[in-house]
């Protein structure tokens, strides 16, 4: 009564949920990017719809979407993980309802996301590469001694132009990923860098530029450091099954992820002595924090002698001697 008398009452709009899911989609597509759209929307037709099908949204309470994620695990079809990926658009969504006055409040504000696994890195050792990039096709030697010495996601690999290398500085441009088969900007601008490029590195892509043989109807600025035979894009899931994963394997390696290579670089850059945040940089993290939390257990103890350091550093002596000028 009082909403109406000071005119702030609004009559439940009643809208079918996968109706509703298609007009924010039809919003979303032109404000986020084309992959992310196409995220949000598998997520929606191949999930969300089919389980709340034409239940009005109004009537979608928190204890419904617990009961969703709870058929989502049971199922065992998807990762905690992703079906984390699905109660945030479903908040998503919800807030948008608010926006347009379908609903009063989120049912999925307060809800916790299901806890995903942990997957703990596994890091090669400097004579593993060695072995690893031994028995790797000899085609294919570039491509990983590139993902090896740059930490360079496996997308951002396979955009990569001969444009993007600076020979004279040594260094590559990342400035572009591969992502459902097409070639966009990075997930944020802080993945746009600029990777040292060892001197051997440097080497290795000179002959693969003058061994490569594909014809390409572009110029060679424009032409991919790694084409498949047609000169078109590599198909990173073929890399993954046909190569990496069998080199791994001649070499009497444990399988490891792709991304482990990145885990790796990062890694050889800490026991190497390199500032850290040369590595955030290099790596393309937000913050120095996320280069911390990931790799901060690989530094090494900063606590062993630090009070010999500082007591030389004010006394200009050794421990010995301090205690002789202090207790006399």
């Amino acid at each position: 009564m009082g909403q109406v008398d000071d005119g702030t009452y609004r009559e439940q709009r009643r809208v079918p949920f996968s109706k509703f899911c298609d007009k924010w989609l039809a919003e979303r597509e032109s404000r986020v990017k084309p992959t992310t759209y196409r995220f949000y929307k598998d997520i929606v037709n191949l999930h969300l719809k089919s389980y709340f099908k034409d239940r009005p949204v109004h009537q979608i309470r928190a204890e419904d979407i617990e009961a969703y994620l709870t058929f989502k695990r049971k199922e065992k079809k998807l990762s905690a993980r992703t079906i984390g990926y699905h109660l945030t658009v479903l908040r998503m969504i919800f807030k948008k309802a608010i926006i347009w006055e379908y609903v009063k409040k989120n049912p999925a504000q307060y809800i916790e996301k299901p806890r995903a696994k942990k997957f703990e890195m596994q890091i090669l050792k400097p004579e593993e590469v060695q072995v690893f990039l031994e028995h790797v096709d000899k085609d294919y030697y570039p491509f990983f001694l590139t993902a090896v010495m740059t930490g360079m996601r496996l997308g951002e690999l396979l955009a990569l132009r001969w444009s993007d290398i600076n020979w004279f500085s040594q260094q590559i441009y990342v400035g572009r990923a591969v992502s459902l088969g097409k070639i966009e900007e990075p997930k944020s601008r802080h993945s746009v860098r600029k990777v040292a490029m060892a001197p051997v590195l440097a080497e290795a892509l000179k002959k693969h530029k003058k061994a490569l043989k594909v014809a390409s109807l572009f110029s060679d600025e424009e032409d991919l450091i790694f084409p498949n035979a047609q000169g078109g894009l590599l198909d990173g899931r073929n890399v993954y099954h046909r190569y990496f994963i069998p080199s791994l394997k001649k070499a009497g390696l444990p399988r490891v992820r792709f991304h482990d290579l990145r885990h790796t670089y990062a890694s050889l850059l800490i026991h190497q002595g390199e500032n850290v945040k040369f590595i955030q940089a290099q790596l393309g993290h937000g913050s120095i924090s996320v280069t911390l939390d990931r790799y901060g257990h690989l530094l090494p103890d900063a606590h062993n002698g630090v009070g010999e350091r500082l007591q030389e550093a004010i006394f200009g002596t050794k421990q010995e001697e301090s205690a002789k000028i202090l207790l006399s």
